[in-house]
């Protein structure tokens, strides 16, 4: 079994705790500190998406959207009632955002006595052309942008698409969701207000102890002086020397500036295979997402040759605190996986290592991404984000609720995305599937769906042969010839 050996004693326990879900005593817990008076401060991660949702000239790529699928019947006036019930339960979906006296604050909104939910019955429509249809209007819908001052950061629309088949889309701006948010807050709360209301109950949802505001202004006090300091220089320390880009294939000429466009598309990982990864991470002694994140360093390794390679992932750094596990909002923050594959090692070496790698940046996930390039001062480039360009993630466990309800997330395209390519497993309980988000202009259709297979080759070998070297890697041999056109070089200094 592998061990955190590079963390403290403290740091390790802490960090077991939180990656098993025990997460009480992480970290202090958050007081209510706000008192009746001048508005709250925005949480460190929304005063990073209040500067990048500035920019203009870009597609909406904050804006995100959720599937909640429904069988059997649905009665519209409940449903209403229950996000009614969630949006008073949750502040942060009655906040919207200004500056005042020079200052960026959360403005908190008293909570709506009705919402209407638009109702759309596509019966009348082949059944064919049914979901096609409702993720048309759907997808118009998510590219609308939402007005951050005024509000509201949310819309939600009912679909009919058979007599027992509805579907309720969300769109959202993500400086009120994550996918915590989404999986493990607003669909058990839906279903739980859904089966109570039907029967004319009380809601059977305990009040949540703290708001997002309470987080937020707790965040601002604790991460100052010493604890500031340690977290950054553990940065400065990993994310020293030369860094280089990511050289990733690219099927035409990259833009000399970003363009954040971005397109999914869905995958779906062999259910044999994805058995086999569970119960090889369980003899391991690592997470799922360690041995994923592990393939995917080997897979890219082998297409680039370099040995020097960071990852992104987002990080839930503001769900330490055992109160805000419950709590609607967004808690995440982008952090670079920096591994080093040079002298061959072999997929169990490397296992290793990214657990060791995933483990400290997680102990020091709470400096905002932002605030890193503006210390660390990476050589810039119009045409990439700082420090990586590619990243992953592995999507909440699904709760256990009545399995007449489903949530699928990434379903509607809002035809932005923040980096080059963005990979997000999803295990479920009947398998893994997954989106990919990739930015067309710098990548084709054909060359994600030849990642894609060739990713789950190199699962086969981990799970079947950890103890391959690199080199040794079917995928190996082919190098760059394995998508086809050469790549070109870059280089940024760190």
């Amino acid at each position: 079994m592998l061990e955190a050996t590079q963390l403290s004693e403290a740091k390790r326990r802490l960090l077991s705790k939180y990656l098993s879900g025990n997460r009480s005593g992480a970290i202090p817990s958050v007081a209510k500190l706000r008192a009746p008076g001048p508005p709250s401060p925005l949480s460190l991660a929304q005063e990073q998406i209040w500067v990048n949702a500035q920019r203009t000239g870009v597609p909406p790529f904050y804006n995100e959207s959720i599937t909640i699928h429904r069988r059997g019947l649905l009665d519209r006036d409940v449903v209403e009632r229950c996000i009614v019930e969630i949006v008073r339960r949750h502040e942060a979906w009655r906040t919207t955002f200004d500056v005042r006296d020079g200052k960026r604050v959360q403005i908190v909104h008293p909570a709506p006595a009705s919402i209407s939910l638009p109702l759309t019955d596509l019966r009348s429509l082949p059944e064919s052309e049914r979901g096609e249809r409702a993720q048309s209007l759907a997808k118009a819908d998510v590219e609308r942008p939402f007005d951050l001052r005024n509000g509201p950061l949310f819309r939600a629309s009912v679909f009919r698409l058979g007599d027992q088949e509805y579907r309720l889309y969300v769109a959202a701006h993500q400086i009120i969701i994550d996918g915590v948010s989404a999986y493990q807050v607003f669909l058990p709360e839906l279903v739980a207000l859904y089966e109570a209301f039907s029967q004319d109950k009380a809601s059977p949802l305990a009040e949540p102890p703290i708001q997002y505001a309470d987080f937020a202004r707790c965040q601002h006090e604790r991460l100052s002086g010493e604890v500031l300091t340690s977290e950054m220089n553990f940065w400065r320390k990993e994310l020293q020397g030369e860094i280089r880009a990511l050289q990733w294939p690219q099927d035409g000429p990259r833009p000399a500036k970003s363009t954040y466009r971005g397109t999914i598309r869905p995958f779906t990982v062999p259910a044999a295979l994805s058995r086999e990864l569970n119960e090889f991470s369980r003899r391991e002694g690592v997470t799922l997402f360690v041995t994923l994140l592990t393939g995917f360093f080997a897979l890219l390794h082998c297409y680039t040759n370099q040995d020097d390679l960071i990852l992104g992932t987002v990080s839930p750094a503001g769900r330490k605190q055992p109160e805000a596990q419950r709590l609607m909002g967004y808690f995440l923050n982008p952090v670079p996986l920096r591994a080093d594959l040079s002298n061959d090692p072999t997929i169990h070496e490397l296992l290793a290592q990214i657990h060791r790698v995933r483990l400290g940046a997680l102990s020091h996930d709470e400096v905002p991404f932002e605030h890193l390039v503006d210390a660390l001062k990476p050589a810039t480039d119009p045409s990439r984000n700082p420090f990586f360009t590619v990243a992953a993630s592995l999507e909440p466990h699904m709760p256990e609720v009545d399995p007449a309800w489903n949530l699928t997330p990434m379903d509607i395209e809002n035809g932005g995305g923040r980096w080059d390519l963005y990979l997000v497993w999803d295990d479920r309980p009947n398998g893994m599937i997954g989106r990919v988000q990739y930015n067309p202009d710098i990548l084709k259709a054909a060359t994600v769906t030849r990642m894609l297979k060739d990713q789950e080759i190199v699962l086969n070998e981990i799970v079947c042969s950890p103890g391959k070297h690199l080199s040794e890697l079917s995928l190996a041999s082919r190098g760059l010839a394995a998508l086809g056109d050469p790549w070109q070089e870059a280089a940024v200094q760190g």
